[in-house]
């Protein structure tokens, strides 16, 4: 594997570790949440974080996207109405995910990734930065507001970086014999 790619997935199987205790903690029953007329509900922005490492994998492995109109056009994908199928869908993602820069060559790592809308440019930057744009950068984002959601559910929030106002992720660290980052 390419050393920067390498570099990447060590942090997309770190940071997944965060993500998937973030998605654990999503109740079954509030997928219909919503904290504001203008929000994704609940069920939306988890499906949405799930999905993020599966569908950038296909995605970059093209030379680009359009985004209006969609091309390709997205099948429609399965429902997914409990945090377990969350969990599997988001498992298969990363898997694929890996095995996407694990197959990437020094020149499909450095050639241009670009993104459209309406046939115009919106960006081009080679294809590892794309990924990091688009898929560890827009998980995280994407973690945090789902986080949210969470403390105002009053669901337990996991411990992301250390600490949370619920877990203290040092101490668990501490217990294990080692930190987990991400």
């Amino acid at each position: 594997m390419l050393p920067a790619a390498k570099e990447m997935s060590s942090e997309l199987a770190q940071e997944s570790l965060a993500t998937r205790r973030v998605l654990e903690r999503v109740p079954d029953d509030r997928f219909d949440w919503q904290p504001h007329a203008k929000s994704m509900t609940m069920g939306q922005l988890a499906i949405h974080v799930a999905r993020l490492p599966g569908r950038f994998a296909l995605v970059l492995a093209m030379d680009g996207l359009e985004i209006v109109p969609p091309v390709p056009p997205p099948a429609p994908p399965p429902a997914i109405a409990t945090s377990a199928a969350l969990l599997e869908e988001f498992d298969r993602g990363v898997a694929a995910a890996q095995a996407f820069l694990a197959g990437l060559t020094e020149e499909t790592a450095s050639g241009p990734w670009r993104m459209t809308h309406t046939g115009r440019e919106v960006f081009t930057l080679p294809r590892l930065a794309a990924f990091r744009r688009l898929l560890l950068n827009h998980t995280y984002h994407h973690r945090g507001q789902l986080t949210v959601y969470l403390r105002l559910l009053d669901v337990l929030v996991p411990a992301v970086y250390g600490r949370s106002a619920d877990e203290d992720g040092f101490a668990a660290a501490a217990e294990r014999g080692g930190m987990r980052i991400g």
